[in-house]
């Protein structure tokens, strides 16, 4: 059975509050407990409990309601995360080319990953974070095509040798990075892909996306 509005409500509350019960939700609103069984009953969220929320953990009304966004409106000032929590990261359909390019840059949301909320927090800014699907053999073998990535858009500090998402005008790619004198080199890990040059008059058309901290892979 598909969850309700309310409990996916109650669900996304819970990984970044630890509030994991209708009596808890209560003392965090400052509300009989009956108020809570009415809400669930019909379904909604009163708009007054996510402005509470908001106020009192600095939470994203949008998220909370529908999961749209990052939990946080301001992440430097989120409040601290219970080590056993575990944060949704969005799916987005845009596809990342590991090859000569794709074309695919919509930003609609497919789906949420679930991550362990402490170990996002050794990785990067889990707000600012994304997922995308890779298709593509240029950069085999470290990522396969069909790999989904895990992307943290906040890092876009170039490290040499480290893989970033980056794009080029309409098309975006996962590629190694180097930087040698006036130019930017996007590098292939397969041999058989040429790596790309971009000259300084160039890097106006470039845009890096973010750097790629974690592979999900499929096997059938």
């Amino acid at each position: 059975m598909t969850p309700s509005l309310f409990d996916r409500f109650l669900e996304r509350l819970e990984e970044v509050t630890g509030i994991a019960s209708q009596t808890e939700l209560a003392d965090a609103l400052s509300v009989n407990r009956s108020a809570i069984t009415q809400a669930r009953r019909k379904n909604a969220i009163p708009s007054n409990w996510l402005l509470h929320l908001f106020r009192s953990y600095g939470l994203n009304p949008d998220w909370l309601e529908k999961g749209m966004g990052a939990p946080f409106l301001n992440p430097d000032q989120a409040p601290s995360i219970r080590s056993d929590a575990y944060l949704q990261i969005p799916k987005v359909r845009a596809r990342l080319c590991a090859g000569g390019g794709s074309f695919e840059v919509g930003s609609e949301i497919e789906g949420f990953f679930s991550f362990q909320a402490s170990w996002l927090q050794t990785k990067g800014v889990a707000a600012h974070m994304v997922m995308m699907d890779v298709f593509g053999t240029s950069m085999e073998p470290e990522i396969r095509d069909g790999d989904t990535v895990l992307i943290d858009q906040s890092q876009k500090d170039i490290l040499a040798g480290a893989i970033y998402a980056v794009g080029i005008e309409d098309t975006v790619m996962v590629k190694r990075l180097e930087k040698h004198p006036q130019t930017l080199v996007l590098v292939s890990d397969n041999k058989s892909y040429a790596p790309i040059y971009l000259k300084k008059e160039d890097m106006s058309s470039i845009r890096i996306i973010g750097k790629i901290i974690w592979v999900c892979r499929e096997y059938s």
